[in-house]
């Protein structure tokens, strides 16, 4: 995947894909159910995988830089709005619209909560995909470059504390629909607390555990108690654990050269390690020709795709911006959904909210929209560089 230009983390989720039963499970079944292990190393891997995750959205968190809004607050702040609430209104009317059969019985029992995540998957972008195609483009730092990293971040916030909502009303059976929008300020009240806290309480935390311990295990290993906690704090309030690394990631994220320093350490462990475990065993617990369903892939492909460039263009429109190549190229940034569009997919089924044949849909979905961010983005912004 680095090859072909895209993250990493999709060719992990290939590879379990290709070693679990969606393809070796029905050639060599023999072999897979080697490699899938016993009892025991699956329940092994199913709790390395758990944390693999939560390291994985603390890095997430980590570069979802706040200070980054204040350079374009205006046109990021609409940017990002726009593009994420055109896609939530649109995937939970369209939920809406199609028969309950169409998208099985978690529809029917939850109409409203599956309507609600299925709008959040649609409307959730990946900043981790962005930043690596900005980088490959040598855009991270331009106009357009900073621009769409401050609409994904106040995108992905959105999403989150959407995604709070939901779970806070899956945790807690007295939680109505009507209660849902109280929880999404409370999230992001929350949201606002802990990153206010972690701006005072990092640089001196940072200065201590330099002082004190070995550098950089010393980090890695403060960091990791750090994100268990955030995650039992998060699961205590009947939110998810990923809620808490998510929002541990924002609450540390920004700073000096000495922060960007112990940010580096902490990507480079979570994602050499923690993450491929993660991803991996994401193919090889999944039969995606078994769950693969293709109306419903293309019309969950066709929806993401259509109302995410709509929302971000709208927005462009409403922040006084022209709709040239550059807010298409934007649009198509935030139109990938990464491998956080994944783990969303993936926390839903494990919290009962869709099955696995709206997972694979989903899966499918954030894959191709990651594949095609970059050849677009490249292909829009190509006459701006050569300009330069």
């Amino acid at each position: 995947m680095r090859a072909l230009g895209q993250p990493p983390v999709l060719g992990e989720l290939v590879g379990g894909v290709l070693m679990g039963p969606t393809v070796l499970g029905r050639l060599l079944p023999g072999l897979a159910a080697a490699i899938a292990g016993s009892p025991d190393v699956t329940l092994a891997r199913e709790a390395l995988t758990r944390i693999g995750m939560l390291f994985f959205l603390f890095v997430v968190g980590l570069e979802s830089d706040l200070t980054q809004l204040r350079r374009s607050s205006r046109a990021a702040l609409s940017l990002g709005l726009s593009g994420s609430l055109v896609p939530l209104v649109a995937g939970m009317a369209l939920v809406a619209a199609l028969p309950g059969s169409f998208w099985g019985p978690h529809a029917e029992a939850r109409p409203f909560v599956f309507a609600l995540f299925v709008g959040l998957n649609l409307a959730n972008s990946a900043i981790p995909v962005l930043a690596r195609i900005l980088m490959d483009l040598r855009a991270l730092g331009s106009r357009v470059g900073t621009l769409c990293m401050a609409a994904a971040i106040v995108d992905d916030l959105f999403a989150w504390a959407c995604f709070a909502a939901v779970l806070v009303a899956l945790g807690r059976s007295g939680t109505s629909a009507a209660m849902l929008p109280l929880v999404f300020v409370a999230a992001i009240v929350m949201l606002g607390v802990v990153t206010w806290a972690g701006r005072r309480l990092g640089p001196p935390g940072l200065a201590w555990v330099r002082r004190h311990a070995p550098w950089p295990h010393g980090f890695i290993a403060v960091t990791a108690v750090l994100l268990l906690a955030a995650g039992s704090a998060a699961e205590a309030m009947g939110a998810h654990a990923a809620l808490g690394a998510f929002l541990l990631g924002v609450a540390l994220s920004g700073g000096d050269a000495e922060h960007r320093e112990a940010h580096e350490a902490m990507a480079r462990f979570a994602m050499g390690f923690f993450a491929p475990l993660y991803f991996v065993s994401l193919g090889l617990t999944t039969d995606f020709v078994r769950s693969f369903d293709l109306a419903l892939v293309a019309v969950v492909l066709a929806a993401a795709v259509a109302t995410k460039l709509a929302g971000v263009l709208l927005g462009a429109r409403l922040a006084g911006l022209r709709i040239d190549r550059e807010a298409w190229a934007i649009g198509f940034g935030l139109n990938a959904r990464g491998a956080t569009g994944i783990i969303l997919a993936a926390v839903g089924r494990q919290s009962g909210v869709i099955d696995d044949r709206t997972f694979v849909a989903l899966a499918v979905m954030a894959f191709l929209t990651s594949l095609l961010a970059g050849p677009a983005m490249s292909r829009l912004l190509r006459p701006a560089r050569s300009e330069r």
